[in-house]
């Protein structure tokens, strides 16, 4: 079994940029996809961003132009670069290991998850 663990949320104010990180330990990342979505209170879980193990990668149209998925296997780690953060962004943000290598953006296609990384934004 995998577990991920996520890092580098924190209180920002509008405009700031936000490197999170997801550091798989366990097991390897292997070559299955990786994906990110977040959860706002009172909102369902949202799909973010998702990358294949050779680095193709699928946004959602919130996320595009803002967000950037990245990972380095070596290391087991994948990444989400946000930047221009809005107050709307505030939410808990986590990682998932895909089910397999095909780029998916529903969270049933996602069988780990990390706890979560807490950004907020303010105004």
């Amino acid at each position: 079994q995998v577990q991920l663990v996520e890092s580098g949320g924190g209180l920002v104010q509008a405009g700031a940029s936000l490197r999170l990180s997801c550091v798989a330990s366990g097991r390897s990342f292997g070559t299955y996809a990786m994906g990110w979505f977040r959860q706002a209170p009172g909102k369902e879980r949202e799909f973010l961003a998702a990358v294949s193990w050779s680095g193709a990668t699928v946004y959602a149209e919130s996320a595009k132009g803002r967000f950037t998925i990245s990972r380095n296997n070596p290391i087991n780690t994948v990444y989400l670069q946000t930047n221009s953060l809005k107050p709307e962004d505030t939410a808990v943000y986590y990682c998932a290991r895909g089910r397999s290598m095909t780029l998916a953006s529903e969270a049933n296609d996602y069988v780990n998850w990390g706890q979560g990384t807490q950004v907020t934004v303010s105004s």
